[in-house]
């Protein structure tokens, strides 16, 4: 059986820190992990900033209240669930996450969580597992599954390299440079498409 396993921000919606990196003013916070491979290190970067600016939760909420999904990513979505099981793996927490699912019909998702003080602070976050997207295409595939994988960043690669299928959607061109023999595509129907051919290969 297939399991199609796809990164969230950058594939089906913006990236939440570069929405809140323009909402604040703080051009340093739309560094991502298109920038930045280490997670972790990114991650404890940013908490950083955002203790030096007071800035917590509640803010960057309110800045993913405005987003939508990207321009045919909720129609992408639900034509490729209508064709097989869909899994989004993706390193971002349960806090940011939930008004986007609902907006994209509240398909599965597996994230991370964020550690976060009374007055709202992030004081800290708790991955899932480590290389949690790798490791879940793995669990996956110990239970049974043949996993198709799709993502737009550096801590995509893994899970888009150990599946029987995988592919670059809208990446950088550095990413395209390093990494030419992942498939690169740039539009919904192309990935629909592409997704499709693995499919019928079953």
């Amino acid at each position: 059986m297939d399991i199609v396993c796809l990164d969230l921000e950058g594939v089906l919606v913006p990236e939440i820190w570069i929405a809140f990196s323009e909402a604040s003013g703080i051009p340093k916070l739309s560094r991502t992990t298109r920038d930045e491979p280490d997670y972790n290190k990114l991650m404890d970067w940013r908490l950083n900033i955002l203790r030096e600016h007071s800035l917590g939760l509640k803010e960057i909420q309110e800045t993913i209240a405005k987003i939508d999904p990207l321009p045919g990513a909720k129609e992408f979505l639900d034509e490729l669930r209508s064709l097989t099981q869909v899994i989004i793996i993706s390193d971002t927490f349960t806090q940011f996450a939930k008004p986007l699912m609902k907006k994209l019909g509240w398909p599965t998702l597996f994230c991370n969580s964020l550690e976060v003080a009374p007055n709202g602070e992030i004081t800290g976050f708790k991955m899932r597992i480590r290389d949690s997207k790798l490791n879940t295409v793995k669990a996956l595939q110990s239970a049974g599954f043949e996993t198709i994988a799709a993502g737009d960043s550096y801590n995509d690669l893994g899970m888009i390299q150990a599946g029987k299928a995988g592919f670059l959607f809208r990446t950088t061109e550095q990413i395209k440079k390093d990494y030419p023999d992942i498939p690169a595509l740039e539009d919904y129907d192309e990935f629909l498409a592409s997704i499709k051919n693995v499919l019928d290969q079953r």
